[in-house]
């Protein structure tokens, strides 16, 4: 089940801030940027950049995830590591807001996230 109206508003506010707070300076974003999307009931996070071949061509690159799972109303937090699948964040599977997940990301204690 989607989000409802009230959680995707919420959460497209804290992520957009979350995102702008740690976005490139203008004159860098052509070269990478930081951006999210929100579908069904996944906040996904991805750094964009130019392929290193095709001029001209955007790459999308993930960093993190967190799915709501409303049965038991906690955010599930996944890393892409290099195999390029998605893993639960085991230093921290679970959160209880979308706040706590950006703050996980934020500290990024385990290099997982940003590097």
């Amino acid at each position: 089940m989607a989000l409802s109206e009230f959680e995707l508003k919420l959460s497209e506010k804290l992520v957009a801030e979350f995102v702008e707070s740690r976005r490139p300076p203008p004159h860098l974003r052509a070269q990478v940027d930081l951006a999210f999307r929100i579908y069904g009931q996944s906040i996904e996070l991805f750094e964009i950049r130019p392929h290193f071949r095709e001029k001209g061509l955007m790459i999308e690159q993930a960093i993190a995830k967190a799915t709501f799972n409303r049965s038991k109303l906690v955010w599930k937090v996944f890393w892409k590591r290099a195999d390029d699948k998605w893993h639960g964040y085991q230093p921290c599977p679970e959160v209880a807001s979308v706040a706590k997940f950006l703050d996980l990301i934020q500290k990024d204690d385990h290099g997982c996230f940003f590097g």
